[in-house]
């Protein structure tokens, strides 16, 4: 095809679709376009029609049509800083100022009157109509006068305190910590005014902390009484009838492997040798929803959390304690139903068959990583044999998927020693070993074919509505921009190629850095440039794992799309016809949001903690590398504990710098100094405010220029 005749069908699929926005994967997806090489030339297509002024970069990277009515619909985005802008249902961005914002909250839905745009500047408008509000809560220090209340609020989302009637504060006090929802805001009041929905208790103490780092992003810190009490009711007794309808693995050797504090036992595995030769490995899956009905309290409940939150000092689980730690868990010796993938493999770890069954087994040992890994490295164990084995074969398996086009990301991972009242007391890293590949080899297996089941159809027939985890493929300028950066360490690793071939020599770089200073550093920024895991109905594979076909299937315990799925799998080996895919979709999209919102939230706990575990070092030093650059300072993590803090620009008083986002610098106009991204430095902690959860540095020196 032609540059020309690729630039009609682009004008054509645009002018077919004139109020929607795509990016280039989507429009060369739809133009049947999947050679890479194909896809970049999309991409180039694109930017110049976005240059000519047919289309409309709305966001970087996505196109729509530019013409349009001066009335749209969006979702309000407010800013502290004043920086309001609401993002149309076509994802445009238009500004919005204060006096034009009619005080809509941040999540509201609005309709705005877009204004007549000024040659090369942003899009500008007003909201006219708060369609529909959000549900806007927020957390802050209450501070009490006779009189009146505020809750005084470090929101990046709301600049104004918020004012709270003496008979709405139930029973907060001054300086206590409290989630207040806002009622109402005037037209012609500075301040919002609203009430208390709950007191979390004395600021610095933990449980008030991390109650409301939950309760900034909107997620529980409590579960429902009326769940327990529901949960509290299912028995677990297993009748004899329904073991009767499932395969019995109860008499073959079958263990947990999990993190030593662990207490919701998702997942187990068999072994056994067949008179065959093969070695026959089961992968045992919590039969969750044999004990959740659909619709039931638990299941919405369940539904609407979409996951277990894992902050640094304690778990908020999606099911309720009965089920996820007692009922479902796969504990020891105990007879437990599972929703298994069985599994014959050769001594090269190659499937020669597998079904999919529901299943009842006993677990005979329990196995912390820990524990497994001491086995793996000699020690000796009842069975031991058997681990060995599932190692020997995780190991083949894991080499194959390398050698398939995996991509290796092993970041380290920080945790905190934590004492009784939730001090942090020191710093280690969480190391992945064999023993933990071992199991996620055979999790990788069980997804992946489970996937494969549903979604691998015979030629000319379509596949049932189903549940995926996707990963698209990365974007070529960032992944341009990675190229460009690891030169800067002295690394010459090609990363423009084909979607193999970049993946292999990903890999290439993983292995050149470990071990090395920029290690974490390399890997974040390579992570960073990837597109996110989702779940959704769209299977477009999972090009960091290398699949063609992926779900998650093996967590039902902590993931509702697990839950899904689980259902979904059990319909469709029954003759099942497929479910609606909007109503899927949906739920998808919900499970992906909560995911990022629960992810945010352990961020921000293990933020608070590395603040509180720094207030103790005021005053010492440090060395550590330059971690990020903006314009109001650089980012420097500590080489000791990985825990980052900023150097502020207004500190770096010899010169007057100027931000270089394209090299990833600060320069300097008169010396030309530059602090880059990736630099060595040593630095002094000057403050650790836990309320911001900020860490300030002061520079000390450079290490190396």
């Amino acid at each position: 095809m032609s540059i020309n005749d690729l630039m009609h069908k682009i004008v054509e699929f645009f002018n077919q679709r004139p109020h929607s926005q795509f990016n280039y994967k989507q429009v060369a997806h739809a133009l049947g376009l999947k050679l890479p090489a194909q896809r970049q030339k999309i991409y180039e297509i694109l930017a110049t029609m976005a240059q000519q002024e047919f289309l409309i970069e709305t966001t970087p990277g996505r196109f729509k049509r530019k013409d349009r009515g001066t009335r749209v619909v969006g979702t309000f985005e407010r800013r502290n800083n004043g920086k309001n802008q609401v993002i149309t249902e076509e994802g445009e961005e238009i500004f919005i100022a204060e006096r034009n914002s009619m005080h809509a909250l941040d999540g509201d839905i609005v309709e705005v009157y877009v204004s007549a745009r000024r040659r090369h500047a942003e899009p500008e408008g007003e909201v006219t109509n708060i369609i529909k509000r959000a549900d806007n809560t927020f957390v802050g220090i209450l501070s009490v006068e006779r009189q009146y209340a505020f809750l005084i609020t470090d929101s990046k989302t709301l600049a104004n305190d918020i004012f709270i009637p003496k008979n709405k504060l139930r029973g907060g006090k001054n300086g206590e910590k409290a989630v207040v929802r806002i009622t109402e805001w005037p037209e012609h009041s500075k301040n919002p005014i609203g009430e208390v929905l709950d007191v979390l208790g004395e600021v610095g103490n933990n449980d008030t902390e991390m109650h409301a780092i939950l309760a900034e992003f909107g997620l529980p810190y409590h579960y429902p009484e009326n769940v327990e009490k529901a949960a509290n009711k299912i028995s677990e007794v297993i009748n004899e009838d329904e073991i009767k309808r499932r395969e019995d693995f109860r008499n073959i050797t079958t263990f947990t492997i999990d993190p030593h504090d662990a207490k919701d036992f998702d997942d187990a595995l068999s072994i056994r040798k067949l008179p065959s030769g093969l070695w026959e490995v089961g992968v045992h899956i919590a039969d969750v929803t044999y004990y959740v009905q659909p619709g039931s309290i638990i299941d919405k409940e369940a539904e609407k959390r979409a996951t277990s939150i894992y902050l640094v000092d304690r778990t908020i689980p999606m099911l309720p304690e009965r089920l996820c730690n007692y009922i479902c868990s796969l504990r020891p010796d105990e007879e437990k139903l599972s929703f298994s993938c069985i599994f014959h493999l050769d001594e090269n770890a190659n499937i020669k068959h597998s079904h999919i069954a529901r299943t009842v087994i006993r677990s005979n040992r329990r196995y912390a990583y820990e524990e497994a890994q001491a086995v793996i490295e000699g020690a000796d164990d009842e069975y031991r044999d058997e681990i060995l084995t599932l190692n020997m074969l995780a190991q083949k398996l894991r080499k194959r998927r390398f050698e398939n086009g995996s991509i290796s990301f092993e970041r380290q991972e920080v945790r905190f020693e934590i004492d009784e009242e939730g001090h942090p007391i020191s710093v280690y890293f969480k190391v992945a070993k064999e023993a933990n590949m071992l199991i996620e080899e055979f999790m990788l297996l069980a997804n992946q074919t489970v996937a494969a089941t549903v979604g691998n159809t015979p030629t000319g027939k379509k596949a049932k509505a189903f549940v995926y985890r996707v990963h698209d493929q990365p974007d070529p300028g960032k992944i341009d921009d990675l190229s460009t950066f690891v030169t800067r360490f002295g690394y010459r690793t090609r990363l423009r190629n084909n979607t193999k071939e970049l993946s292999k020599n990903i890999n290439k770089l993983m292995q050149e850095i470990k071990g090395r200073p920029e290690e974490n550093l390399i890997s974040t920024v390579a992570i960073r440039s990837m597109s996110k895991a989702i779940y959704t109905t769209d299977n477009i594979g999972h090009y960091g794992l290398g699949f063609e076909y992926y779900t998650h299937f093996t967590s039902p315990i902590r993931r509702y799309p697990d839950m899904m799925v689980h259902r979904l799998l059990d319909r469709y080996l029954n003759g099942g016809r497929s479910a609606v895919e909007q109503s899927l979709e949906a739920k998808c999209k919900h499970s992906s949001e909560m995911e990022q919102l629960a992810a945010n939230a352990e961020r921000a706990s293990i933020k608070y903690k590395q603040v509180e575990f720094l207030q103790e070092r005021l005053g010492e030093e440090f060395d550590g590398v330059i971690s990020g650059i903006t314009e109001w300072g650089f980012y420097v993590e500590l080489d000791e504990n990985k825990c980052e803090g900023l150097v502020p620009i207004r500190d770096l008083d010899d010169d007057y710098y100027d931000l270089d986002e394209k090299n990833y610098c600060l320069v300097g106009r008169r010396t030309h100094r530059t602090y880059q991204l990736g630099d060595p430095v040593r630095v002094v902690i000057a403050n650790a405010n836990l309320e911001k959860k900020q860490i300030d540095m002061a520079l000390v020196k450079t290490l190396r220029k």
